[in-house]
């Protein structure tokens, strides 16, 4: 296998997460999507929507969207889940999932990506641009995310993870949305949040945050 990744983006951090927890390994290549490597027709080749990650399978397949490639992962390397047991199970921890990322990481990536200034004809990223950004959105997500701080606040009251008490594809969306938007969106955490902030220092401290 193969995974295009990139540092910079929280997409493909949350499979570096998904794998560092597998304890899977494979080849990587870093595209640089400020510079607008993504773009390129060496990418596009691989990708065609110019999106990152992407996991080339040794057969060719082509696997170009984070959850999808974390299925794919779970399947075949079905220990520890990560993605729930049982119908229930499953169906839960895939509806938090999915909350981080409405609920956060949108809002997350719409303040970032229209007040960056290197993004001012990228609006929406992969291959729709040129888009202009909309600096008044950076307020909108903004706003988004800061709900989002205290709904996960209050979550966190009553559950140790994200998505119950177990580690999950949830906690690594959600840890990857935190960083995101307090590093590159710029939007810190509350300091009454301490629900999220003790649950953020946990899931910080796992070996495969770093990764």
């Amino acid at each position: 296998m193969k995974l295009y990744d990139t540092k910079l983006a929280p997409n493909p951090r949350r499979v570096r997460i998904f794998m560092a927890e597998k304890g899977i390994s494979c080849d990587t290549e870093q595209v640089d999507i400020v510079k607008g490597e993504n773009l390129e027709e060496s990418y596009l080749a691989v990708n065609p929507r110019g999106l990152l990650p992407a996991l080339v399978l040794d057969d060719g397949t082509v696997l170009d969207e984070s959850v999808a490639i974390c299925r794919y992962l779970e399947e075949t390397h079905p220990e520890p889940p990560l993605m729930g047991t049982g119908a229930l199970g499953k169906a839960q921890v895939e509806a938090r999932q999915r909350h981080m990322e409405f609920d956060g990481l949108l809002g997350a990536a719409e303040a970032f990506r229209n007040g960056f200034p290197l993004f001012s004809s990228r609006g929406l990223a992969g291959t729709a641009g040129p888009v202009d950004a909309i600096p008044a959105l950076v307020e909108r997500g903004t706003a988004t995310v800061l709900r989002f701080y205290r709904g996960l606040d209050e979550d966190l009251a009553n559950s140790t993870f994200v998505a119950g008490d177990d580690f999950t594809i949830a906690d690594i969306t959600a840890l990857c949305t935190v960083d995101f938007a307090v590093g590159a969106a710029r939007v810190p955490i509350p300091d009454d949040c301490g629900n999220l902030k003790r649950w953020h220092a946990e899931v910080s401290a796992r070996p495969s945050a770093a990764a």
